[in-house]
This record gives C-alpha cells, sequence and structure tokens, in this order.
C-alpha cells in the first residue's frame, strides 16, 4: 500500500498526540504495518480506517491501529546489568530502608509481552529467598498495547524466548508445556499486576513507586514529551528510588533532579 502525505502525517500527528510516539520519517514502516490492518478490516483506503479512528477515539480501530504501529520487541533478562544491579545494589538498599513497613512500590512501565517484568519478580524472588512472602512486592506492568498485554497475562514463551535464562529460573519458575513452551508459574505471575496504560496520561498512582523500568520506549518520543514524562516519572517516585532506562537511551538531566549512578540507571 502506499499513503499519500496527507494520510501519512494525520497519522503521524493522531499516534504524537495521543501516544507520544514520534513516527515522523518513517514512512515505509508505517505503510508496512497498516497494509495488514487494512486487509483484515476490508478498508479500502487508508482515510475510510481514519475516519472510524477519529469518529471513535476509544474503538477497536484505534486499539488496532496502536496495536500495529507500536514496537514489542523483548526478551527475558535483556540488558542483564539492570537485573544484577537491581539484586546486588538497589533492594538490598531498599529492603533496609524499608524493612519497618516491607512493602516496595515497582512499574514496568512499558512492560510489552511481560519478560521485563517477570524477569524483575524472579530477580525479587532470588534476592528475599524465604522471605518473599513477607514482603509486598507487587509489580505494577504497563503497556498500552492490548495485543502485547494479552501475551503478558498468558505467561507462556516459547524456548527462544527464555533461552537466556539460567538453568535454575527455568526449573524454579516456569513450568514446560506439552508444546514445548514454557509457562510463569503462579508464584512468580501472582506478583505482576498488568493494566495497559499510555504515558501520555495524567499519573494517578495511589503510591509511589521505589523501583521504576522505564526501558527502550523514550526512544520513540522527542526531546520535549522524554522530559514532561522524566518530570511525571519523578514526582512518581519515592526519595531514593531507582530509575532504570534502556542502555542505548541518553536523557538530558538539565532541569531533571534525577542523579545518574552510572549510564542507564539513575535515582531520585
Amino acid at each position: 500500500m502506499v499513503l499519500t502525505e496527507k494520510e501519512f502525517l494525520q497519522i503521524v500527528s493522531f499516534i504524537k498526540q495521543n501516544y507520544g510516539v514520534d513516527l515522523a520519517g518513517k514512512k515505509a514502516l508505517v505503510e508496512g504495518r497498516l497494509a495488514s490492518v487494512m486487509a483484515k478490516g476490508g478498508y479500502e483506503t487508508c482515510s475510510e480506517l481514519l475516519a472510524r479512528v477519529y469518529k471513535n477515539p476509544l474503538g477497536e480501530e484505534v486499539s488496532t491501529l496502536v496495536n500495529s504501529l507500536t514496537t514489542n520487541h523483548t526478551f527475558f533478562l535483556r540488558e542483564p546489568e539492570h537485573f544484577s544491579f537491581l539484586k546486588d545494589t538497589a533492594l538490598p538498599e531498599l529492603a533496609e530502608k524499608n524493612s519497618m513497613f516491607r512493602d516496595l512500590g515497582i512499574w514496568s512501565a512499558a512492560a510489552s509481552s511481560g519478560e521485563e517484568a517477570f524477569t524483575i519478580a524472579m530477580t525479587i524472588r532470588d534476592f528475599f529467598g524465604p522471605e518473599a512472602k513477607k514482603w509486598d512486592t507487587t509489580i505494577l506492568a504497563t503497556d498500552i498495547s492490548t495485543k502485547a498485554l494479552t501475551v503478558a497475562n498468558a505467561g507462556i514463551y516459547d524456548a527462544e524466548r527464555v533461552g537466556n535464562l539460567p538453568a535454575a529460573w527455568l526449573r524454579d519458575y516456569f513450568e514446560t508445556q506439552k508444546d514445548g513452551k514454557y509457562k510463569v508459574c503462579d508464584e512468580i505471575r501472582r506478583q505482576v499486576l498488568f493494566r495497559s496504560f499510555n504515558l501520555m496520561s495524567p499519573f494517578n498512582f495511589k503510591r509511589r513507586f521505589h523501583i521504576v523500568f522505564l526501558r527502550n520506549v523514550m526512544i520513540y518520543f522527542d526531546d520535549a514529551t522524554k522530559r514532561e514524562l522524566l518530570k511525571k516519572v519523578y514526582d512518581a517516585m519515592e526519595p531514593g528510588g531507582y530509575l532504570f532506562i534502556g542502555v542505548t537511551e541518553i536523557i538530558d538531566r538539565k532541569g531533571l533532579d534525577f542523579e545518574m549512578i552510572q549510564p542507564s540507571i539513575y535515582k531520585k
């Protein structure tokens, strides 16, 4: 399919204004991903699809559009240095600080299909060991892609998706399925609460977070959007809390109060 310049700009504007994702300069990607959407929906032109989207911004067409245009590439133990730091540095410090209430607020803010959040949960379980049940370490895991969240809630993954995990984790935290896939065990799944959430929305969380993973999502935002998002994240965190971003991401800390602990790891 070929988008007219007007149609392309309309899509770029809609996604940018509502979800913060900047698709400018990615016309070929947009065309490629919309082709299957239009074929499945029976749309003859992109203008017809856009008319449906604008008519009902909360409808199924919008969900389909967002699912097709947002990238959800992830895997277990992605950027393993973050989980080493979490277990060896962040959790010991935060556990000591919060030993009276035994309560840690944790947010996987671009959770995709769940691998990141489950990796956090397994890291926490490894750290606390038998004491884990005495702590509330429920992880809020959010994403805008309903398609990705469906996979996350099921918690079932192909063998190649779990290939980076230690053998002990596969044994202790997964159940092997008859078809050779791996299902996250109930104990770990209960530690994660998956919800649909748009990072451009107001943050009206009931609690503040000690740990936030905001990895490999800001690469799709322009500088102004990143700055506003990071301000909201900062305000949603507990003092002394840790923020993890993607190892290839860089943030301009001018006007922000985060302290850089090491590249891609920050502290409030």
